[in-house]
C-alpha cells in the first residue's frame, strides 16, 4: 500500500514532527544525538547561512563526512536551502575528490578537521569554494556549530518543489569515470513511501541501529529520508565492527537493522561468542549482496529477525525488487517488484521481453527513477528510452514472478558492496612504465564476492610490481587497489578494441604480485632460532604456574630472577591471587584425559574465559603451553595428535584474545624449558616453541617458485604436520603450468552466475551499495 501521505516536501514532514514528537531523538551516533524539534531548528538555521553565502537554486553542496549526525543535517539543511546535496565517499584520493569537486562545481564544501588539509590541498586553485568543518575548524573555514547554533539574517527558503532537483549521489558507470545521479524529493520519497515503508513496515516506533556509509543510496533512501519521514529514531554507526554493533543493538533495544552478508556474517560469530540476544529486533535490510539460505538460517537462529532482500541502484532511487517479510522465500532471489514500479526483462540484442526463466536485461518505470545524469545527456538518453531505465543487470523471473539477477551487461566490479569500474583501474596502470597493455576484471571472492585482478602486457623494461601497486595507492581508494597482477601475453579484444573481459578469464596467465608480495617465489612456514648471543634481556616479574606439568620450569624462572608462585589448578589460583599480588604471567599446561580428550580443551576453554573475565589478571598475559603440538622440522614427529589438535583449537581463542594469550610449545617441561620463557614474555610474540633450550619463531621464508613452464615438483607422499593446522607455505598459490593449461584467476563454471558467491556481494546493486 503506497503511503502516500509521505510524499510531500521534507520542511513539512520536518516541521509535523518537530510538533508531534518534540524532545525525541531522530538521530544520534556515538558522540551527539538530535530531537526532532532541534534537527528542524538546526537544519533551519544552516539553510538561513547557505542562503546568506549566496548559494542560488540549482547550486551544489557536498558532504564530505564520515556516519555521523552532521550528515544527516546536511541534508535537510542543503534541501531547506533550495539546494543540491551531494554526498561523497569519504575515503576518496586527492585525485578522485579533485574530480568530484570539478563535475559537481559544489559551491560549499561540508567536511571534518580530518579531511580539512585534503580538501586544502585539492582547492588550491578554488577560492570560490567555501567550506565548512565541524569540529574545529582551520583557519579560513567556517564552523559548522556555528552556523547551527546561531540565528541567521534570513530563515530557510524552504520552497524547493517536490518536482525540484534535490541531490546527486556519484556512481560508477560505462565511461569508467563516476556519474552525478540527479535525483527530486518526490523520486526519493517515493521510494520511502512505496517500499520502505509498507514492506519492512518502518514507522515511527522503530529504533534502528544503521551502519552502512550514509554517501550510499540505500543509505540516502531508507535511513536519511526513510527514518525523518516516518518520524522514527536511527542510531548511527561508523562502520561493520561487529561488537560495536551488537552494543548499539543492546543498549537502544533496536527493532530495525540495515547491513550487508558480511557483517550479517559477523555478528552470527560475534552473538554466539557471547550468548547475545536482540528480543526488540523485528526487521534486518539486507543491501549489496543477496543472502545465502544458510546465512539467512544461521542469523535467524540466533537473532529471531528475518533478513529482508531487496536488489536496487542509485538510478531508481532505492529498490526495484524486494523479498516480503511474509511472502515465500526463493534462494537466491531477490524478490517481487516494487508496488507501483514496471520492471520488465527484455533480451538486450532485440528489445523484446523475455518469457518466465529467460535471462534479460532488467528495465524499470516508475516515479523513483532519476532525473538524469549530470551534465550527461548522452548517458542519460542512453540509460532512459521511452521512459524505461536501463539497468544494464541480467536477471530471471520464475513462474511466481521472483526475480534472480544473474550478472551484468555493464562491467562494474562490485567488492564488498563498493562499486568500481575495470577502467579507473586500468588508466592508472597504464601510466606506469613498463605496461604496454592492461585490462581488469572481477575475480570471485568468498568473503568480499567480488575482487579486482588485474592482467598486464609487460613492455621492453618489464613490469615492476612495486611500482604498479604504488601508483594505485596513490591514485585509487583501498577498495579498488587490484588483489593481484598477473602478466599475459595479450589482451583479448574485438574488432572494434574493446576487451573481452570473460576471455581474461580463461587464457593463460603468471601470477606476478598479490598485494604487496612478489610471487617470483613461493612461501612456506619455518621455525626461526631466537638469537641467543649477546642474551636478550630480561624483565623480571611475578609468574603464576598451574597443574602439575608447569612443577619443573620453576627452577629455571627462579634462575632467571622472577618471583614464582605454584598452584594445584586454576581454582586455587583464582582463591589465592590478590590484586596487588596478581601475576605478570600466568601459564597453563592442559593434560590429556585418558578417555575425553574433548573434555580437556572444554576445560581449558572454561578456565581460559574465567582468568579473561577476572580484573586481578587485566595487566598480564596468559600463556597456554603444550608439548610437542607443532612439528618444527620435517622430520619431527607428534607423538599425541590430540595436542596437535589443541594447538588449533588454542590459536583460536588467541585470535579472539590479541595481546592478552600467548602459546608456547615446548618439547620438555624442564628447568631448561623454563629459563627460555622469560626472554619472550612480557612480549609481542603470540607463539613460539621451545626445543632444547632453544626458542624458535614462525617465520614465513622464501621459497624458490619454478619458473614458467618448468614441471612442479611431484608431491611428498608423506603427510606433513604443522600444528594441526595447513602450513601457510603448504597453502601458497600454485605456480603457472605450462603454456596452454588454464592458470589464470580462477573462475566459476558459468559467467553470468559468477555473483552468488557470499557474503559480499550479490550481481546487481542494491541501493547504490
Amino acid at each position: 500500500m503506497l503511503r502516500t501521505e509521505l510524499i510531500r516536501p521534507l520542511p513539512e514532514l520536518l516541521k509535523a514532527h518537530a510538533d508531534r514528537f518534540g524532545d525525541k531523538v531522530a538521530f544520534r551516533d556515538a558522540r551527539r544525538s538530535v530531537t526532532y524539534a532541534e534537527l528542524e531548528r538546526r537544519s533551519g538555521r544552516i539553510a538561513g547561512h547557505l542562503a546568506r553565502m549566496r548559494l542560488q537554486r540549482g547550486d551544489c553542496v557536498a558532504i564530505y563526512l564520515g556516519n555521523c549526525v552532521e550528515v544527516i543535517e546536511s541534508y535537510l539543511a542543503i534541501v531547506r536551502a533550495s539546494a543540491i546535496g551531494s554526498p561523497f565517499n569519504p575515503r576518496a584520493t586527492d585525485a578522485e575528490l579533485a574530480y568530484l569537486l570539478e563535475d559537481s562545481n559544489a559551491r560549499v564544501v561540508i567536511t571534518d578537521a580530518a579531511h580539512a588539509e585534503q580538501l586544502g590541498r585539492v582547492l588550491t586553485d578554488r577560492s570560490d569554494v567555501r567550506v565548512v568543518v565541524t569540529g574545529d575548524a582551520p583557519a579560513g573555514a567556517l564552523r559548522f556549530e556555528t552556523l547551527a547554533g546561531t540565528e541567521p539574517a534570513v530563515g530557510p527558503r524552504d520552497d524547493l518543489g517536490l518536482d525540484d532537483l534535490a541531490w546527486m549521489l556519484y556512481t560508477s558507470g560505462t565511461t569508467g569515470r563516476p556519474k552525478g545521479v540527479l535525483s527530486t524529493q518526490r523520486n526519493c520519497l517515493w521510494s520511502v513511501a512505496a517500499c520502505y515503508a509498507p514492506v519492512p513496515g518502518l514507522n515511527s516506533e522503530d529504533r534502528v541501529v544503521w551502519p552502512l556509509p550514509l554517501f550510499h543510496s540505500l543509505s540516502h533512501i531508507a535511513c536519511v529520508l526513510g527514518v525523518t519521514a516516518v518520524g522514527a529514531t536511527a542510531r548511527i554507526v561508523d562502520g561493520f565492527e561487529a561488537e560495536e554493533v551488537l552494543d548499539a543493538l543492546r543498549e537502544d533495544s533496536a527493532t530495525f537493522l540495515a547491513g550487508v552478508p558480511t557483517m550479517y556474517h559477523y555478528l552470527v560469530r560475534a552473538a554466539r561468542r557471547q550468548g547475545f540476544e536482540a528480543p526488540h529486533l523485528r526487521m534486518c535490510l539486507v543491501g549489496g549482496a543477496i543472502t545465502t539460505a544458510s546465512l539467512r538460517r544461521s542469523f535467524e537462529e540466533a537473532f529471531g529477525a528475518p533478513l529482508l532482500d531487496a536488489y536496487g541502484s542509485t538510478e531508481t532511487c532505492g529498490s526495484i525488487t524486494i523479498n516480503w517479510p511474509t511472502g515465500a522465500r526463493v534462494e537466491g532471489s531477490c524478490g517481487l517488484p516494487v508496488p507501483g514500479l514496471g520492471v520488465r526483462l527484455v533480451d538486450p540484442e532485440t528489445g523484446e521481453d523475455v518469457p518466465a526463466e529467460r535471462e534479460g536485461e532488467v528495465w524499470v518505470s516508475g516515479p523513483s527513477v532519476m532525473a538524469g545524469y549530470h551534465n550527461q545527456p548522452e548517458a542519460t538518453a542512453e540509460a532512459i528510452r521511452h521512459g524505461w531505465y536501463r539497468t544494464g543487470d541480467l536477471a530471471r523471473r520464475d513462474a511466481a514472478g521472483y526475480f534472480t539477477v544473474t550478472g551484468r551487461i555493464k562491467e562494474l566490479i562490485i567488492r564488498g558492496g563498493e562499486n568500481i569500474h575495470p577502467g579507473e583501474i586500468e588508466e592508472v596502470l597504464r601510466r606506469v612504465p613498463g605496461v604496454a597493455d592492461v585490462a581488469v576484471v572481477g575475480r570471485p571472492h568468498e568473503t568480499l564476492g567480488e575482487v579486482p585482478v588485474a592482467c598486464l602486457v609487460p613492455g621492453p623494461e618489464g613490469l615492476d610490481p612495486q611500482a604498479l601497486f604504488a601508483a594505485c595507492r596513490t591514485e585509487l581508494s583501498y577498495y579498488k587497489v587490484p588483489e593481484e597482477l598477473y602478466e599475459v601475453a595479450r589482451v583479448p579484444r574485438t574488432a572494434s578494441g574493446k576487451i573481452t573481459r570473460h576471455v581474461l578469464l580463461e587464457q593463460p596467465a603468471r601470477l606476478r604480485a598479490a598485494g604487496a608480495s612478489h610471487y617470483e617465489s613461493l612461501f612456506r612456514l619455518d621455525w626461526i632460532p631466537l638469537p641467543s648471543v649477546p642474551p636478550p634481556p630480561v624483565v623480571p616479574g611475578r609468574w603464576a604456574l598451574v597443574g602439575p606439568r608447569t612443577e619443573e620450569l620453576a627452577a629455571g624462572l627462579l634462575d632467571r630472577g622472577m618471583q614464582v608462585s605454584h598452584h594445584s589448578d586454576p581454582a586455587a589460583l583464582l582463591d589465592a591471587v590478590t590484586g596487588e599480588e596478581a601475576p605478570d604471567v600466568t601459564v597453563f599446561a592442559p593434560v590429556a584425559g585418558s578417555a575425553d580428550d574433548d573434555g580437556v580443551v572444554r576445560e581449558l576453554t572454561g578456565n581460559v574465559a574465567a582468568w579473561l573475565a577476572d580484573d586481578r589478571f587485566s595487566g598480564g598475559q596468559l600463556l597456554l603451553a603444550t608439548g610437542r603440538a607443532v612439528a618444527t622440522a620435517s622430520d619431527e614427529v607428534i607423538p599425541d595428535l590430540w595436542q596437535a589438535a589443541l594447538w588449533g583449537r588454542l590459536r583460536d581463542i588467541r585470535r579472539q584474545h590479541p595481546g592478552r594469550i600467548v602459546l608456547a610449545d615446548l618439547d620438555v617441561f624442564d628447568a631448561r624449558s623454563g629459563a627460555v620463557l622469560p626472554t619472550l614474555l612480557p612480549g609481542d610474540e603470540p607463539q613460539f616453541a621451545v626445543r632444547s633450550g632453544i626458542a624458535l619463531l614462525p617465520r614465513l621464508t622464501r621459497a624458490a617458485a619454478p619458473a614458467p613452464g618448468e614441471r612442479e615438483p611431484a608431491p611428498d607422499p608423506r603427510p606433513r604436520r604443522s600444528g594441526g593446522r595447513t602450513a601457510p607455505g603448504d597453502r601458497a598459490r600454485r605456480p603457472p603450468r605450462a603454456a596452454g593449461q588454464r592458470t589464470g584467476p580462477a573462475r566459476p563454471r558459468r559467467r553470468r552466475a559468477r555473483g552468488r558467491a557470499d557474503p559480499g556481494r550479490r550481481p546487481g546493486r542494491a541501493g547504490g551499495l
